[in-house]
């Protein structure tokens, strides 16, 4: 199947018509991956970027959580509570107290988290590897710092957005 769209080849401004049609394919094929096995573990988008965030940034609160991704709260407690079943996440530590409201639970990663997120780390980084495996080093790296920079602005737009 081609990744070329003729209306995208069609439109007075190729370069960036064209980008949005592949960042939709990008989006779609990662879709297919994950859900195929791929070898790169069942973890979806949302528990990859959860379990990744408290583990560089240590145990965090939903509303923590959410700020960081870009989510509202009641998005991050519907992701949580799989995590949390699965006993990839849980609370932060510290001797039982009374429930808190939900928003103020503190969620750490656990030892199960941390080795399943290294798993799904390692198969995703080894198809990144196979996938790119014809690339010159030097394009892998300007790939990686384009795409690194095209987030940021993604970023920067939506919280610009927010902010309006």
């Amino acid at each position: 199947m081609t990744t070329t769209s003729p209306q995208a080849t069609d439109r007075t401004d190729p370069v960036h018509a064209q980008l949005q049609y592949q960042l939709a394919v990008f989006a779609r094929r990662m879709e297919q991956v994950r859900t195929s096995g791929g070898g790169v573990g069942a973890l979806d988008r949302a528990a990859y970027l959860l379990l990744d965030r408290l583990e560089r940034h240590g145990p965090a609160n939903v509303k923590a959580l959410a700020e960081s991704l870009g989510v509202d709260s009641s998005t991050v407690t519907r992701q949580v509570a799989p995590l949390v079943a699965a006993g990839l996440g849980g609370g932060g530590g510290g001797p039982p107290a009374p429930p808190p409201p939900r928003r103020a639970v503190r969620l750490a990663l656990t030892a199960r988290g941390s080795g399943r997120l290294d798993e799904v780390r390692d198969g995703r980084a080894e198809l990144t590897r196979r996938l790119m495996a014809d690339w010159p080093e030097e394009e892998q790296r300007a790939f990686c710092a384009l795409l690194a920079r095209f987030n940021h602005a993604m970023e920067s737009y939506t919280a610009d957005q927010q902010g309006q």
